[in-house]
């Protein structure tokens, strides 16, 4: 399809869009889903890239690679898209919010390139390669709400399922990997509760414990869904802090996010969704008055809110 007719179906679909978002404020509802097991695979050695710092308290260095590229993505429930005709480049070596209302697709987009849901179309590729060759270099941290929290068995085996993919199903973890388990829990504050049942955990615990578990798979990208979710302030900024930390090494973060007061403060690039991409890039250039009123339609009072927090007065 030629560029001036994707912009004009585009443009039509945004305005329908913010029509139906005027009315009820509420975008479709992507379906929810629940388990997902993850099966080792066959990894394709891929050669690290060297890890750049990030000033202190700013943007990321100037990305030298793309970590996930997205054509043409197109998911769909019961015929209607939760996501369409999705078109995006992240750059490697940032920390990327995807933002949006309810029902826009966040997690849709990051549950179809892990290939967790089916998609209708398009593809998708963490550096030059589809997901089931470079698994291993691909971190996720899932909804809380999509795990079986009642599943007898502790924090450590939790965490250590993220070498799995490493080891095989049928190799039992040894000493090296119980240490890796257990530094992947200091990190994130968790190595006093390593025995404790899952099912004892707090929301927060929880949310840290499968940071864990990403954590311990040392990958190059690492997509989180909605990882600030119902937890604490002191979770919050533990869990910001090692996503600071990961770009810092010259890893890249994508992030499902919420909080539009925090998004300018917390991430460098954005994501602005809402079943299509309204806007991608730096989050100076992207998270504007204009690319928010597209994203969230005629809800203006909330986004003022989130503008002069921002430290802009466009609205």
């Amino acid at each position: 399809m030629g560029g001036a007719a994707r912009a004009r179906r585009r443009e039509l679909h945004l305005k329908e869009r913010t029509a139906v978002s005027n009315q009820d404020g509420v975008g479709i509802r992507q379906a929810d889903v629940v388990r997902v097991r993850e099966a080792p695979v066959q990894e394709t050695p891929v050669q690290e890239t060297p890890a750049q710092e990030a000033p202190a308290g700013g943007a990321a260095q100037k990305p030298a690679s793309t970590a996930l590229e997205v054509d043409d993505l197109t998911v769909a429930y019961d015929s209607r898209p939760a996501i369409w005709d999705i078109d995006l480049r992240v750059p490697e070596g940032v920390l990327m919010a995807i933002i949006g209302p309810n029902g826009a697709g966040k997690s849709t987009l990051i549950k179809a390139a892990l290939k967790l849901i089916p998609r209708a179309a398009g593809t998708v590729q963490f550096y030059g390669q589809p997901y089931e060759r470079v698994r291993g270099m691909v971190g996720y941290v899932p909804q809380r709400g999509s795990v079986d929290w009642d599943f007898p068995t502790t924090v450590l085996d939790v965490v250590t399922m993220g070498l799995y993919g490493r080891l095989g199903w049928l190799r039992r973890p040894g000493q090296r990997e119980q240490a890796a388990a257990m530094h992947a829990l200091e990190q994130v504050g968790m190595q006093d509760f390593a025995e404790r049942q899952i099912s004892q955990l707090s929301g927060g615990q929880q949310q840290r414990t499968f940071l864990a578990r990403a954590l311990v798979q040392d990958a190059r990208i690492y997509l989180m869904d909605e990882p600030f979710a119902a937890v604490d302030a002191v979770t919050e900024r533990a869990i910001i802090s090692i996503m600071r930390e990961l770009r810092a090494r010259g890893k890249t973060v994508v992030v499902v996010h919420h909080d539009l007061q925090t998004a300018a403060e917390y991430f460098d690039w954005v994501t602005l969704l809402n079943v299509e991409v309204v806007a991608s890039g730096p989050i100076g250039e992207t998270f504007t008055a204009d690319n928010l009123r597209q994203t969230y339609g005629g809800r203006v009072a909330y986004l003022q809110d989130a503008q002069r927090i921002a430290g802009r007065e466009e609205l």
